[in-house]
């Protein structure tokens, strides 16, 4: 799977992330019989780690995804030992807009656009699953 998420490095030694496309959790080969989804946490902490004590800059150009993928993404870059500014490009939907609030600036294009929405979710099953989603959301 090609990740979603790209860090370089600027001329000031600070980092640029890059966040294109679909926010998803990473699965190993065999994730998707035991559901191990934490590659992409592990991954992501890894190399923003690489930056600590540098200031970031988060461009963001995606529909959205995984929202558990971008809770990591937000935790990670909450916690980061630098100044955040985050700036959206393109389009910042659904999941990645949670990512966008972890900024301590958030700047965005005039001809970008934000959207956030409730919970979702989609469900099958008896009376008692439905209503275990129900109360998730």
């Amino acid at each position: 799977m090609k990740k979603f998420w790209n860090f370089a490095t600027n001329d000031a030694g600070d980092a640029e992330l890059r966040i294109d496309g679909n926010i998803q959790m990473e699965q190993s080969f065999w994730g998707w019989l035991f559901d191990k989804k934490e590659q992409t946490a592990l991954n992501f902490r890894n190399e923003l780690k690489q930056f600590d004590g540098k200031d970031v800059t988060v461009w963001i150009n995606s529909n959205g995804g995984d929202v558990y993928a971008a809770s990591v993404m937000y935790t990670a870059l909450k916690s980061h030992n630098g100044k955040v500014t985050v700036k959206v490009d393109g389009t910042c939907i659904s999941a990645a807009s949670v990512i966008a609030m972890a900024g301590d600036e958030i700047l965005m294009s005039p001809t970008s656009v934000m959207m956030i929405h409730n919970p979702m979710t989609a469900a099958e099953g008896e009376a008692k699953a439905m209503e275990q989603d129900y109360d998730v959301l």
